[in-house]
């Protein structure tokens, strides 16, 4: 199996940059995963109206953290209708997602941020490591697609990986990339197409299926298994490294937790916190 991510360095994973200090998934959070010295910096995708590639953990505007262009805020009962698949990315630069307060996250710093472009993102982030000599991330891109969401929120997996990779393709980082999905529609595609591309397939707590039948739907071994870390035991690390695979839990934001999980031998960790003494 092609592996091309950290072989021997615990992996240490911004979650959504690093959510916990900053704007979620913005050009900032990634600087700051940067500067605490995040191994990967992790983060989520959507696709626009006019096919650009989009960091955004919902397919629409989330009334947690988006500030309308007029300066009122999206609200609960409004937010699915701002649907990102349907609006042009000179649409969607328009609202803030860096300003108004997250009742989960009250240390978040506040600043003016939108929705960047992928494609920015590389950009940015490249030449922020090289300015502070600090060494080049590695990156976990979530795809955010559902089965039922084809058409309506995103497009069919094929569309969405392909127009995925031929940004990473464009930037020349597919060596330091994982693409990470619930859906492993998204995975089985990138995999038959892609090969050398580092996957990994996530899992719920309440996923019914047992470890054998997740392999069996994905069609190949990933190169990653990574659960929500309730569901860590030393058995299934042991499962995963005989199967050939790194074990890399997420979201772990306690420090005891952190700290437990390590020593159980998990390959990484992600959290919103990557201040979080380890």
């Amino acid at each position: 199996m092609t592996r091309n991510v950290h072989d021997k360095t615990f992996d240490l994973q911004g979650h959504r940059g690093s959510r916990g200090l900053m704007p979620e998934n913005t050009i900032p959070a990634m600087y700051k995963g940067i500067d605490l010295g995040v191994t990967t910096l992790e983060m989520d995708v959507v696709i626009s109206k006019d096919r650009k590639v989009v960091l955004s953990h919902d397919p629409f505007m989330s009334h947690f953290i988006t500030t309308k262009p007029d300066g009122t805020f999206i609200n609960e009962e409004e937010e699915k209708t701002f649907l990102l698949y349907q609006m042009d990315y000179e649409e969607i630069r328009k609202y803030d997602v860096g300003m108004k307060p997250h009742p989960r996250f009250p240390n978040q710093q506040k600043m003016l941020a939108v929705k960047p472009l992928l494609s920015d993102l590389i950009d940015s982030v490249e030449a922020y490591a090289i300015r502070m000599k600090k060494p080049l991330p590695f990156y976990n891109i979530e795809t955010k697609s559902l089965p039922m969401g084809d058409g309506v929120n995103h497009p069919e997996p094929a569309e969405f990986i392909e127009l995925l990779m031929a940004v990473i393709s464009a930037k020349g980082i597919a060596n330091r990339v994982t693409i990470q999905s619930f859906d492993f529609r998204t995975l089985t595609y990138l995999h038959s197409k892609y090969p050398a591309v580092s996957t990994a397939a996530l899992v719920e707590a309440n996923d019914p299926r047992t470890f054998e039948k997740q392999l069996e739907e994905l069609g190949f071994t990933p190169s990653i298994y990574s659960p929500n870390f309730q569901l860590v035991t030393d058995q299934l690390i042991r499962t995963c490294h005989n199967n050939g695979m790194k074990i890399i839990p997420w979201t772990v934001n306690e420090t005891e937790k952190f700290q437990e999980l390590r020593k159980m031998g998990v390959d990484g960790i992600i959290t919103d916190y990557p201040d979080m003494k380890q």
